[in-house]
Formats: structure tokens, C-alpha cells, sequence
């Protein structure tokens, strides 16, 4: 008889009205207006014909590619997804969040010290103010973006799905090209901070968001909150924007939808074949569900294609569950090691640092390194 190596088990979580003792609410702070939209992410490059290899294999249409800007669009009525601009060095500048005809971009302005955007900055033409997050990230919120028509996508395969209980799909076969995994749409953003509380509390009061599922640490203090769109009875994505707790104020990744399962495959091989970095999928997470496949743009960056993830409406009440690194996928592939902080001189450095001028308590990095220190997946 084989001895086992650990219990299967998935995390359980519970409704904010349920809360455990000792576990604290995220609070949601009264919002000064409502995204509907993650417009497009901004990008500084040193050199943009990588990244124009990059997004083109990962299934990016590039709309205009200059010496100075790159401009890509999805398959969607989004005019734009992502922006590049020639820089001194490589950085992800920040998003663009498209704001709710009854936003009132002058608020922002008069309360947070908004600056209006020049007409020119606009890669879609509207209006909008630029403003700072409390990381010093630039974060444009804008309206009447002009939209354009949406491009051809194949079929999808999910509807002929045949299972052993169901098969549609008679006297035919599935055949999807080798092709990239057309990007339909930008799905969400994910930032990581060290001061979670002060973070999160910004997007929800500028965004005006919703948080669908918050983990927290040992001491019950939230540390991690997937948050998505107030779009009122309409479904929204179980996220669009998540704010991580942890050690650095950096992009963890961007995340773009694709039609189906076999898009994330066929998808892959091209990426494969033309050589760029993959980083960890196929797989399905557990927090909004989604199939997933990870890579790294020229630059070290992460991109996600991603399928069949969750909507919810705005009435549907938070969740909470413990952070443990487990609970960001449900089956799949150990997530790579570089999902952590590299335990090296470099961070310890930089962790004696955040202490020494108390941007984070030494108790806060142990709950930290105990979230993260249990292997999600023993046997693998």
C-alpha cells in the first residue's frame, strides 16, 4: 500500500455576513465615481520591435507601429488595449480606466489634484485626467472613447463539446488552426503593494469597485482582494483589478481574454514555436475559474491568456477565504517559483530597508512569508 503525501483539499470560503471571528471586512470606502472599463495599459520600452514580436505571436493587432509609439487593439470594439512609447528604460507606466457617464471627472480634479490629459496624449480620442496612485503609478480615467468595429473570430468550440453525457458534435470533427490566441479583449490587471490596506482603499474610492473575493493573513487582516466593475444588473468579471499585499510596488501581471480552450492550445505552440519565454499553464484557477496560460514578454513581464472565466452581478456579497499560495489555481502545474519573492541578498536588503523606514512591520512579513511558505501542491 502507497502512502499518501498530503490530503487533497481546496480552501473554503464564506460570505462577508458570516465572517469568522477575528477575520476583518475590507472596508469600502464611499466612491467618487464608477469605472465600466479597462480601457488600455501604458508602457514605456527602450525598444519597441521586441514587443511588437511579442504582441503580435500572443495575439495582439497592431493598429499603428511608429519609431516612437506602438498602439495594439483587440478583436473587440476597444480601439486600443495597450500603448508602448519609445523610453530610457523599460517600465509598465499604468492603466486607463474607462469611467461611467455619470462620473464626474472635475471631482477627481478638485479632490484628488487631477490633471486634465492634452487631446494629444489620447490614443483614442475623448477626454480624461491623469492622477497617482499611492505607489506614484500614473492612472488615467476616461470617457467617450470612440469604439471601432470588431474583428473576426473564429467559432467557438465549447458549444460542440461532447462529454458522456452529451454529444453534440456528430459525423464532425474539431479541427482549430495553428494560429495566435486572438486576443478578444483586455480582461484584467494585477498590482502588487506594499501597503495593502492604503492601495486597495484608493482603487475602490477613484474606481468605485466591488470586491468579489478577499484573502487574509493568520491574524485575519485582508491581504489580497480580487475587485471587480459596479456594473449594476449587468455581469461583470469576477475580477479587473487585483491588489496583492507583498513586497514590492510592481505590475504582477496583465491578463487578456481568448475564445476557448483549444485558443489557449494553439495559442501556446505559436508562442513556442516562435521562441518566447512561457511561464506556467495550461491550467484553471480557483478564484474566478478562469483557464489560464502564462508568458513573458521580452522584457520579463507577464501576460496571461485566459478563458471561461466567472461574471457576477453587483449584488452578489464578497467572499473571504485564507491566503495561502494554493489558492490561486485549482489544478494544473506547480506555479513557478518566480510567483515568490527569490529568497537572496538582494531581498533581504531590500526587506531590512522596508523595515528600517516602517513601510512594513516585521510580524506583517512573517504572516506574509507564512502565506507563502506551505507548498500549494506536495506532490507535484
Amino acid at each position: 500500500m502507497i502512502a499518501s503525501k498530503a490530503v487533497l483539499r481546496q480552501p473554503e470560503s464564506c460570505p462577508e455576513s458570516r465572517l469568522q471571528p477575528g477575520v476583518q471586512p475590507l472596508q469600502r470606502p464611499a466612491p467618487i465615481g464608477r469605472a465600466v472599463e479597462l480601457a488600455f495599459l501604458r508602457w514605456e520600452k527602450r525598444s519597441l520591435a521586441p514587443t511588437e514580436h511579442f504582441w503580435r505571436d500572443f495575439g495582439f493587432h497592431i493598429v499603428s507601429a511608429t519609431p516612437q509609439r506602438l498602439v495594439a487593439r483587440a478583436a473587440g470594439t476597444a480601439p486600443c488595449i495597450a500603448v508602448a512609447d519609445l523610453g530610457p528604460r523599460d517600465r509598465f507606466v499604468g492603466p486607463a480606466f474607462m469611467m461611467s457617464e455619470d462620473t464626474d471627472l472635475h471631482r477627481y480634479v478638485e479632490q484628488l489634484g487631477a490633471q486634465w490629459l492634452a487631446p494629444e496624449r489620447l490614443p483614442a480620442g475623448g477626454s480624461g485626467v491623469e492622477l497617482c496612485d499611492p505607489s506614484g503609478r500614473s492612472v488615467w480615467l476616461l470617457q467617450d472613447q470612440r469604439r471601432v468595429a470588431p474583428l473576426p473570430l473564429r467559432a467557438a468550440v465549447a458549444p460542440h463539446t461532447n462529454t458522456a453525457q452529451h454529444t453534440p458534435r456528430v459525423n464532425r470533427t474539431v479541427r482549430t488552426p495553428i494560429e495566435p490566441a486572438r486576443v478578444a479583449r483586455i480582461g484584467h490587471l494585477v498590482l502588487q503593494t506594499v501597503n495593502f490596506t492604503s492601495m486597495a482603499d484608493w482603487y475602490l474610492r477613484v474606481l468605485g469597485l466591488i470586491p468579489t473575493d478577499v484573502q487574509y493573513l493568520a491574524d485575519g487582516s485582508p491581504g489580497l482582494a480580487f475587485c471587480r466593475l459596479d456594473l449594476g444588473p449587468m455581469p461583470a468579471d469576477h475580477h479587473t483589478l487585483v491588489i496583492v499585499g507583498g513586497i514590492e510596488e510592481k505590475v504582477e501581471h496583465s491578463a487578456y481574454e481568448v475564445l476557448d480552450l483549444d485558443a489557449l492550445g494553439q495559442g501556446q505552440q505559436v508562442l513556442r514555436a516562435e521562441g518566447h519565454r512561457h511561464m506556467w499553464g495550461i491550467g484553471r484557477h480557483l478564484l474566478g475559474s478562469q483557464l489560464f496560460d502564462y508568458w513573458l514578454d521580452p522584457d520579463g513581464f507577464e501576460y496571461e491568456h485566459y478563458t471561461d472565466g466567472d461574471v457576477f452581478t453587483a449584488d452578489v456579497e464578497t467572499e473571504y477565504s485564507p491566503l495561502e499560495f494554493g489558492g490561486i489555481w485549482a489544478w494544473g502545474a506547480d506555479a513557478p517559483a518566480s510567483m515568490k519573492p527569490q529568497k537572496n541578498l538582494r531581498t533581504l536588503l531590500h526587506l531590512f530597508k522596508l523595515i528600517r523606514r516602517k513601510a512594513i512591520t516585521p510580524q506583517r512579513l512573517k504572516l506574509l512569508s507564512a502565506a507563502l511558505s506551505m507548498p500549494a501542491r506536495p506532490w507535484l
